[in-house]
Formats: C-alpha cells, sequence, structure tokens
C-alpha cells in the first residue's frame, strides 16, 4: 500500500476526537489558536502531499498535521503559507495545546520538538 495524504474529512475526524478529550484550560487554548484548516507549503517534505494541513496559528508558530508522521506538530513560520521548518512529532492535538499554554506560561517551549528525519530515513 502506497501512502496517501490525509483528507481534510479524515483531518476533521482527528481534531474532533481531539476536543473531546481536552481539558477546560487546553480547550481556551485551542480556541483562541484554531484556524479552518488550510494546506500549507514544506519544502522539504510537503511536496509529495501538496503541502500539510495547519489547523491553528500562535504568534509565528503554527499548528500542523504532519500525515507523514502521523501526528500534530508546532513550527515556526515567517511567511503566511509556508511552513519554515519539518517537524516530525507524533503528538496529539491536546498535547500540542498544553505546549503552546507552557510557552504563555513560562516564556520558552516546554514541550520535545522532533526535527527532520535523518538521511536514508524518509519513507512515505
Amino acid at each position: 500500500m502506497t501512502w496517501q495524504p490525509i483528507s481534510e474529512s479524515k483531518l476533521w475526524d482527528l481534531i474532533n476526537a481531539a476536543e473531546a478529550r481536552m481539558t477546560p484550560r487546553r480547550r481556551r487554548m485551542w480556541d483562541a489558536v484554531r484556524v479552518t484548516p488550510a494546506k500549507w507549503a514544506e519544502p522539504s517534505y510537503g511536496e509529495l502531499g501538496g503541502g500539510f494541513w495547519v489547523v491553528g496559528i500562535q504568534g509565528e508558530t503554527v499548528v500542523w498535521y504532519n500525515d507523514i508522521e502521523g501526528g500534530f506538530n508546532r513550527s515556526p513560520y515567517k511567511t503566511p503559507g509556508t511552513i519554515a521548518d519539518y517537524r516530525c512529532n507524533q503528538d496529539e492535538l491536546e498535547h500540542v495545546m498544553e505546549y503552546l499554554l507552557g510557552r504563555l506560561e513560562f516564556g520558552y517551549d516546554t514541550g520535545p520538538i522532533a526535527g527532520a528525519p535523518q538521511a536514508g530515513e524518509y519513507r512515505p
């Protein structure tokens, strides 16, 4: 079976399931950062699927779904429509909200960040 990008309807299934699991604190963060899902370019690995679905924006950070790795991520952006840094975290959306809350509370990123795969590891 070959890899296929996630459909918008499947993405909404993941978002809706995550919302049901969110604590009130995480849900308030989600309500503050959420945007209508839109595909954004990512030049390292995103071309194969026509980009990645961005679902939230906080300042200069986007929250997006990496359908190659199977999880939500947070990455910087400089230009709207382009994710600046590929990340391969496989987080649930509610955990990303906790990381964003931690950044607001402490002034720095409190959660793990997984970078791009190393040479020879990329196999969609």
